[in-house]
């Protein structure tokens, strides 16, 4: 579970990154999961949009993903949002106390 500190900190390095996900008229679709859980293992926080067509709110597309993938939800703005997964492996985003200010 992430601190409001740590989901700031995330919010703030999100605004620097290119919306990767798209979830379209399928909805939340095996391959849209698939493609969700490789780019958080590779970048651990990426940034999704939720199209006029697909049968979901954004709301619901980033939980939905986020339950599949076993990330969190750090923000959904209108039709886009933000998910984080720690990769235990080779972590690339520190989130230690001391680290966020």
């Amino acid at each position: 579970m992430l601190t409001s500190k740590q989901r700031a900190h995330l919010r703030s390095l999100a605004n620097g990154i290119d919306t990767i996900l798209q979830i379209g008229k399928e909805g939340v679709t095996e391959n849209v999961l698939r493609q969700a859980d490789d780019a958080l293992t590779a970048r651990e926080l990426i940034k999704g949009r939720v199209l006029e067509t697909a049968p979901v709110l954004p709301r619901e597309a980033a939980a939905a993903v986020a339950e599949a993938t076993g990330s969190e939800v750090v923000q959904v703005i209108g039709t886009r949002f933000v998910l984080f997964r720690r990769n235990l492996q080779s972590p690339k985003i520190s989130l230690k106390k001391e680290d966020i200010h």
